[in-house]
């Protein structure tokens, strides 16, 4: 199977109801599983009894004297974030085409290909992607400034996950 049939693959299983699918054809398995699936296993494993249940009404009482101070930073930062949001919406998101470790260098001893400020043309190399032992060189689809780097390096990324999100010109 080929890497771009692999990639055909993940966009069919992210745009069905899937939770989880699995092919194999000889010595070749492959195997996804989605947020749903991801979603519904920890649902189950939340829906078991538990001892905090018990331990919930013991707490209650010592808490009713601060509510309200609780309360207000809780209504604050929604608040905050609805205005932060506004400014990140102009700008464009570089996501991931594939499932696999995202690498900000070429090698640990290389510096990083861009950084918080580092402007990039369409088609300049942004990070790499391994994915089944290969690596893949992932280019920037629109021009601008990386106004934020969303991913730490050598850490797991998903299909579709925002890398770095790019003021355009």
């Amino acid at each position: 199977m080929t890497f771009k049939e692999i990639q055909e693959l993940i966009k069919l299983v992210n745009k069905t109801n899937l939770s989880e699918f699995k092919l194999e054809q000889g010595d070749f398995k492959l195997s996804m599983r989605t947020a749903a699936y991801t979603e519904a296993k920890t649902q189950k494993l939340q829906a078991i009894p538990s001892v905090v249940p018990m331990t919930a009404p013991a707490a209650a009482p010592a808490p009713a004297t601060s509510p309200a101070p609780a309360a207000q930073p809780a209504e604050e930062k929604p608040a905050a974030k609805a205005e932060a949001e506004p400014a990140e919406d102009k700008y464009v998101p570089i996501k991931s085409p594939m499932v696999g470790t995202f690498y900000r260098a070429s090698s640990p001893d290389k510096p990083p290909y861009v950084e918080i400020g580092t402007h990039v043309k369409k088609g300049d190399v942004v990070c790499i992607i391994e994915a089944m032992k290969l690596f893949n060189e992932i280019e920037s689809e629109v021009s601008g400034t990386i106004v934020k780097v969303m991913v730490d390096n050598e850490t797991p990324v998903e299909y579709d996950q925002v890398l770095f999100l790019v003021d355009p010109d």
